[in-house]
């Protein structure tokens, strides 16, 4: 989503943090003393002043690996808390964009055909021999010099005027371009409904 990379970076910290977190818990259950009691048969357990040597010796580790790990655990919920306002705040941008963009002129079948073609796969222009020009499509549909100047003229596509002709322009559709192919898709279904139902339900008798 355009003008999302904030929420993006403070999505990786979400992750970053957890991460760090998780390794400073599992540090702190290395770093813990083993105080399990012994089964038959097995070695004796230490005295008591082994043990509280052990434990003198792991506190402040633990001490430091569990500060270590609230602090991560902190940052985390505060990466979270400023994801979730930034996706909020994307998504109300995004569709306010979306509600103020002016509806666009209407496509005739040949240029939505031609619309289509070039938001699927994109195309090239090529100047060939004797300065003739024309328009490549992948799925070769076939679109002529007036309809893609018609287009253009609209703003709904882009061509690459930085490559020399005779090596192919790339031609790409804008987002008023795509707008331009939803809008159109919205009417022709709004227009088809009713017959379909019509036809649906048959003559009367």
């Amino acid at each position: 989503m355009p003008g999302s990379r904030s929420s993006l970076e403070t999505l990786s910290e979400v992750v970053a943090s957890a991460c760090f977190a998780a390794s400073q818990l599992a540090r702190a259950v290395a770093d813990n003393p083993l105080e399990a009691t012994t089964f038959a048969g097995g070695p004796p357990s230490d005295d008591a002043a082994l043990r509280q040597a052990r434990h003198a010796e792991a506190a402040p580790l633990l001490a430091e690996n569990l500060a270590t790990a609230a602090h991560h655990l902190k940052l985390c919920a505060t990466s979270c808390h400023y994801t979730a306002s930034g996706i909020t705040r994307d998504l109300q941008r995004t569709a306010s964009t979306s509600a103020g963009r002016p509806v666009p002129h209407r496509l005739s079948d040949t240029q939505y055909q031609a619309l289509r073609s070039l938001a699927q796969g994109g195309a090239t222009m090529q100047t060939r021999g004797r300065g003739s020009t024309m328009v490549c499509t992948p799925d070769l549909t076939v679109i002529t010099i007036a309809t893609f100047q018609s287009l253009d003229k609209r703003g709904l596509l882009h061509l690459d005027t930085s490559v020399p002709p005779y090596k192919g322009r790339s031609i790409t559709v804008t987002p008023e371009g795509h707008h331009a192919l939803a809008h159109h898709s919205a009417s022709q279904s709004a227009a088809i409904t009713p017959s379909a139902a019509a036809a649906t339900k048959g003559p009367r008798r």
